[in-house]
């Protein structure tokens, strides 16, 4: 009996342990008093269809035909590819924000600076090969600092120009076929005392040939 109370005690235990741990790994994922917040995610497209339009869902266009402008006409037109840009709106909010008489507010302190981001794709049927079913993964730079009296809005490359130089998108010049990706960007920074913050927010792209006008 002695050892079936231990047992069940340790359980409990347990349970608890595993119950804490899961509700406070967005509180303790970082020493800053403060975590970032992706209020939208969006994509435009650099050349094509949609040109400049941001989205929640980006039509990203593997190679548009140029057929004005410079040396390019109808009878000589220009084979061109465009990089694809995202914008994201960040904001910071405070972890504890005190109590109803005593209402935590931020400080210049916890004003949040971004200094990169990184951009995954994944696909939903799980193939997920960079090279081969994904385009590569890649990290690049956007610098930006979030202030403590609203979001900003930070613009950084989504689409690679050579990613649509390399399989699997180089195929979709020609295949007619469609490949359907969520893109998950992560953004890196840091708040005014040096805490280290990140957010990762998602976007779907469709890769393809689209046509032109």
């Amino acid at each position: 009996m002695k050892r079936m109370r231990m047992v069940k005690g340790f359980a409990a235990a347990t349970l608890v342990l595993f119950a804490t741990t899961s509700c406070g790994d967005v509180a303790r994922s970082s020493k800053a008093p403060v975590y970032l917040v992706v209020n939208s995610l969006t994509g435009a497209s650099g050349g094509g269809h949609g040109v400049g339009v941001f989205s929640n869902t980006l039509l990203s266009d593997v190679i548009v035909v140029i057929t004005a402008g410079g040396t390019c006409s109808v009878t000589t037109p220009c084979p061109t590819v465009f990089n694809d840009s995202g914008q994201a709106v960040l904001s910071i909010a405070l972890k504890d924000i005190g109590t109803p008489t005593n209402v935590a507010v931020l400080t210049t302190n916890n004003e949040v600076t971004i200094e990169r981001f990184h951009v995954e794709y994944t696909r939903a049927d799980g193939r997920n090969t960079p090279g081969v079913d994904v385009p590569y993964p890649f990290d690049g730079a956007a610098t930006a600092t979030i202030p403590t009296n609203g979001p900003i809005t930070l613009a950084f490359e989504l689409v690679r120009h050579t990613a649509k130089e390399e399989s699997p998108l180089l195929q979709l010049r020609s295949s007619g076929q469609i490949i359907t990706t969520i893109a998950n960007v992560t953004f890196f920074g840091h708040d005014l005392v040096g805490n280290a913050v990140s957010v990762t927010g998602s976007i779907q792209i469709d890769f393809g040939n689209f046509g032109d006008t």
